[in-house]
Parts: structure tokens; sequence; C-alpha cells
């Protein structure tokens, strides 16, 4: 066979689902090159190949290791200390930001804890511990659970880490870490305590530039004075959501000439009663809807809520976060069983709705609360899954992840237009016929894969360009043919592998 064929092998082998460890070990190796790379950060993998890869003496190995997000967290533990800055920096950053899953898995808090407060970057010198822990801060994987819990953690280091979140806090943890027994978590308080202190935020503003200030005038508690230059300048809508101004100044806000901000005053949970009836009747109709959203009391955490649904459209790709325990289930619930379909949309985000509400948010008459719910709901049905997968591209990606997404019942889809719809039905291990000569490499490679093949057809697509890579993911595929493949690629001119027996090679 010839030797054009090895690259589209090993990758096909790489991602086999069926391949034993004993095969998937020969790729964890410098010779297999980007197929074995590739295997050990993009697929799950059995504990006896990601031990390999953990001890293995190449860094680029252990660097692959440290990307990979099908792996249970846990068992990457040993390359938070690796010898190589390289690889501890790898682990801290997770999955690159454009290639990230909505769904980021947070590192353990061991894991967490030996990044934050490790003393260097590593043997090899490639990066400070600073530059790791920059990393890990920018890589979303620090559950919100751990955030919280600094601020009492047992190291000093941590409790430092905790004021960089000043605003989070609650009364009695700024307190405590002001009066800290380590100077340098009280130093760091100090520093970070500016944040609700109208006079030193106002002293700071001119050196943020005009890049931070909205950040600050939209954050930061402001004084009186400061708020009226904001008005005088026409710089108000950072204060639209600030929760620090003053009465009278949010009642500027809800009567804003401009509509805009109007709108966004309107969403504020301290807005008084009369000023929610006054902007119900507004003549711009965005405005009178932000007002009607939902009833007193409100909260931030209910704010927050509804304004992340109404910032973004039908094919948002956001990161999917924890629940943060704000707003609570039975808000949610009420959001459910609302005329708005803005509310509708912002229940179907909370993975912990009930299941009947669920159910009949999956066939609401809103297009968005369908995708929502297929999306962020653990029992959103497998049809919804299919129906959104179809319909909306920028989700396939997150759907294929999601355990409940059908794998079998896609036939019908065999003759679809777009190709990546013609590639998930011919998976389909039910399929009589896999479209193996399709004109898009995608669905070729993936009928390639369908296990439904017999080992004859197998033969004849691991012999051609234009399926070799697929058919050697078959998970049909037997491992002693897996491997005779493997000796073909990886140890030089050799018989021509063929199934039923792994050939013996010499080196």
């Amino acid at each position: 066979m010839s030797d054009s064929l090895h690259e589209p092998w090993l990758r096909g082998i790489a991602f086999n689902p069926g391949a034993p460890s004993d095969v998937l070990i020969r790729l964890v190796d410098s010779a297999a090159g980007e197929a074995g790379l590739l295997m050990c950060a993009g697929r799950d993998l059995p504990d006896a190949v990601i031990d390999a890869a953990l001890n293995h003496p190449d860094r680029v190995i252990r660097r692959a290791l440290a990307r990979n997000r099908h792996i249970a967290p846990e068992r990457l533990a040993p390359l938070a200390t690796d010898p190589s800055g390289i690889v501890r920096g790898w682990l801290a950053g997770g999955i690159p930001a454009h290639l990230r899953p909505r769904r980021d898995r947070p590192l353990p808090d061991d894991i967490l804890v030996t990044v934050l407060t490790a003393q260097d970057g590593g043997e090899d010198g490639t990066l400070t511990a600073s530059e790791i822990v920059g990393e890990l801060i920018s890589s979303q994987q620090i559950p919100l659970s751990f955030h919280r819990s600094l601020a009492g953690h047992e190291h000093p280091r941590l409790r430092e880490r905790a004021t960089w979140e000043w605003q989070s806090l609650t009364a009695a943890q700024r307190e405590a870490l002001l009066d800290d027994p380590d100077p340098a978590v009280r130093k760091a308080a100090q520093e970070h305590s500016w944040v609700l202190d109208p006079q030193r935020v106002e002293a700071r503003l001119p050196s943020y530039g005009s890049r931070g200030k909205p950040f600050m005038l939209g954050n930061c508690a402001l004084s009186p004075a400061l708020v009226e230059r904001c008005f005088a300048e026409g710089t108000v809508r950072p204060l639209t959501r600030n929760p620090h101004i003053p009465a009278d100044a949010v009642t500027r806000l809800a009567r804003h000439l401009e509509a805009n901000i109007r709108e966004l005053a309107a969403a504020r949970p301290d807005l008084e009663p009369d000023l929610v009836a006054e902007l119900g009747e507004d003549p711009d109709e965005n405005v009178a809807m932000r007002a009607r959203l939902h009833p007193f009391p409100r909260t931030w955490a209910e704010y927050w809520a509804i304004d992340r649904v109404i910032r973004h459209g039908p094919d948002c790709t956001c990161p999917i976060t924890e629940p943060t325990g704000e707003p609570s289930p039975d808000w949610f619930a009420a959001c459910a069983t609302s005329e708005e379909p803005v509310l509708r949309r912002v229940a179907a985000h909370f993975p912990g709705l009930p299941a009947e509400l669920a159910a009949t948010l999956a066939q609401d008459d809103d297009e968005e609360v369908r995708i929502l719910v297929a999306c962020h709901h653990p029992l959103a049905p497998p049809q919804l899954l299919l129906d959104v997968f179809v319909t909306r591209p920028a989700h396939r990606p997150h759907l294929l992840t999601l355990p409940a997404f059908p794998r079998t019942g896609r036939a019908h889809l065999n003759s679809h237009p777009d190709a990546d719809v013609r590639a998930l039905a011919a998976a389909d291990p039910t399929l009589p016929e896999p479209p193996v000569k399709d004109p898009d490499e995608s669905v070729r490679r993936a009928a390639a894969a369908n296990p439904s093949l017999t080992p004859e057809a197998l033969e004849a697509l691991l012999a051609d360009s234009r399926t070799a890579e697929g058919a050697a993911a078959n998970p049909s595929l037997p491992a002693p043919h897996m491997h005779a493949l493997l000796d073909h690629c990886l140890n030089g001119p050799a018989a021509p592998p063929t199934g039923g027996h792994r050939e013996t090679t010499t080196s």
C-alpha cells in the first residue's frame, strides 16, 4: 500500500473508539507525529494510555495531554507540578478560546491551589509562576465556588487573591481581609478596596483612560460630583448598570430623552414602582418591554439573568457557566410560565428547571426558547437536539457533546443539502448502505467509520485515500488489523497489512 496512506491511517486509529490500550499506546510516541499529539489532546483515553502520556519523556506529549478536556481533570493533576513550565502553562490555560467548548469543565480545587501557590514555573524556566497563573485566570477553568472560598482559605496567597474580586465579597469578608493576620493580605485588601470608595475612584479615573472609563463608571462607587459630570458630558450609559448610583440619578436615567437609556434604566432592580409603571407606558416598545418583564421585588441577580438573554440572539454560543444559586429555582420556574417570550428564554437557560417545565418549553412557539432548552437542559428531548442541529449550524459542535444527542434514527437526513447534516446521517449505525462515495470528504469519512460496514468493505476503503482515515477509525476494525497498520506506518517498510492477524515485523 502507498506510503501516502500513512497519515490517514494514523489519524483514523488515533480516534477509533474501538481501539484498545495497547494500540493507542503505540501512538503516544514522537514517531506517530501529529496523529499522536491530536489523540493525546482530543479524545477520551484509557487509564493505561493516560499513564503512558503522563510519564512520557517528551514534554510535547505531556503538553498535548494537558489540553485534553475529555479526560477526568483529576487524572491530569501530575501536570500541575510538571518539570516543564510549558506543560504547566498549557494545563492552566486550557483549550484556546477559539476551540473552547461552550461548557468548560473546571479544574479540581487541588490543581487550582497548586498552580496559584506555586513558587516557580518549573525546572526548565520557560515560564514564570506568575505567567502560568495569568493563563489560569483567563481560562474559565476556575469555578465560582472556588472563587467564593478564597476569602477564608488557609493559604494567605489565596486570601490575597480573593481581594481581586472585592465587589463580589460580603461586607464581613471585606472586613476580615482588611484585618487579616498576614500583612500581604492586608495590603492587598487596602489596595483593592478603592472600587467602593467614591473619592478614590474619582482620583483614579483619569489614569484609566477612555477604554477603562466605562468599566469604572459602570461598576465602582461614584461620588455625586462624578455622577453629575457624567450627565453633563453625556456619558451616562455605563451608569444604567451601576448598582451604586443614588436614587435621584436612577430617576433621571428613567426619564432620559434617549430611548436606549430609558430601556436600560427600566430593567434596574432599584427602580421605584411609579417609574416602572411610567416606563411600562413608554412609547418605545423596547422600553415598555423591559419595564414589564418581571414584577417586584427584583434583585440584581435576576437583572443579569434577563440581561444576558436580551443581549444575545438565537445563535449565541457564549460559554455555559455553572448556576450561581441566584436567582432561585422558583423564580426560573415562574419565568417558564410567563407570557413574555424573553422570560421563557431566561427559564430555558436554567439547567435545574423541573422536567415537566423543560418538556413544555421544548415545544414552545418561540424558536429561541426551544434552542436554549436544547443547549442548556440535560433533559432536552433527543428529537429537539437533532432538530436544532439541522436548523442552527452555530450550535452543532456543542450539541454533539451532549449525552442525549441521538446516535440513531438519522437516516432520513441522508440526502440533506448540508454536508454536515449528511455526515451526521452517514454515521448512523442502522444505516443499511453508508454513503462512502458522497462527493463531500466529511461525509465519506463518517460513512467509512460506520460500524455497519463489512470487513470486506473496510479493506477496500482502507486502500482508498478518499476513505482511508474514516475506515481506520471504524470501531469494527479488528485490533490485530490496527496493529498491522501501525507496523506498516511506524516501523518502516513491511508487508502490506491485511485483516485478521497482526503482521510481525523487524525494526
